[in-house]
């Protein structure tokens, strides 16, 4: 018999980490758009869809917490070469999206910068949770 409220540990962690120099809607909207990417490249990360006690269908969600971090611009350049150099699952948002108004400009705009050009003002990153506490290093928790 198992117990379903006993706390899980998961093996991975999803983190998403932003500039801490945003304004309260910019992070809620990079936040979203970051992580809206993980499920489609690790879709085990999403669970099973949601009913209420109608049977009102809902769509399901990430199986596992979403830690949201803050940290400057130099962190934000440092973690993403440490999860480039780890291979890890990694979404970017630099600040030019925020001039952008649909996908195809979205993907030019992060085409036309060098990786080490970029102007990060987010990032979300899935691994195991010691390489991705490796990559937030120095990050704090939001608040």
């Amino acid at each position: 018999m198992t117990d379903d409220s006993a706390p899980v540990r998961f093996d991975t962690k999803i983190a998403v980490l932003l500039r801490d120099d945003l304004e309260t809607w910019q992070r809620l909207n990079v936040t979203a758009f970051l992580v809206s990417g993980l499920g489609t490249e690790v879709p085990e990360l999403i669970g099973e869809p949601y009913a209420d006690a109608d049977d009102t269908p809902y769509l399901p969600m990430f199986r596992q917490p979403v830690l949201v971090f803050t940290g400057s611009k130099e962190l934000l350049s440092t973690a993403h070469g440490r999860a480039v150099g780890r291979g890890a699952t990694l979404a970017v948002f630099t600040s030019e999206l925020f001039a952008t108004g649909h996908d195809k400009a979205n993907r030019a705009a992060v085409r036309a910068v060098r990786r080490d050009s970029m102007d990060l003002v987010g990032l979300a990153v899935h691994g195991p949770r010691n390489g991705v506490d490796k990559i937030l290093k120095g990050a704090s928790m939001h608040p």
